[in-house]
């Protein structure tokens, strides 16, 4: 039962990445999303990085673009996946 939330509100948080993505990174992402729900348990923490450091450079990308809107919705699901992430032990609170 708890992998099976872990799993899902992984999903909600890559999700919302997605959605705030360009359209070629967005299928990036929904790309990871699908291994998330799809894949082992274990898995997730390497998940998590992977989406983290995609997060990262969207927000790069749009800074780079003077794209603030952008910016400001991609640094939203990059904290509230960061934020799940150090919450559900899968990566450390550094």
């Amino acid at each position: 039962m708890i992998q099976d939330y872990l799993i899902g509100e992984l999903s909600v948080r890559l999700q919302q990445l997605e959605t705030a993505a360009t359209p070629p990174e967005a299928a990036k992402v929904a790309r990871l999303r699908q291994q998330v729900e799809d894949g082992p348990t274990p898995a997730l923490a390497a998940a998590v990085t992977r989406g983290l450091a995609m997060a990262d450079s969207l927000c790069w990308q749009s800074l780079e673009q003077g794209d603030s809107a952008a910016f400001a919705r991609q640094a939203r699901a990059s904290a509230d996946l960061r934020q799940f992430s150090i919450c559900a032990h899968l990566i450390p609170d550094a």
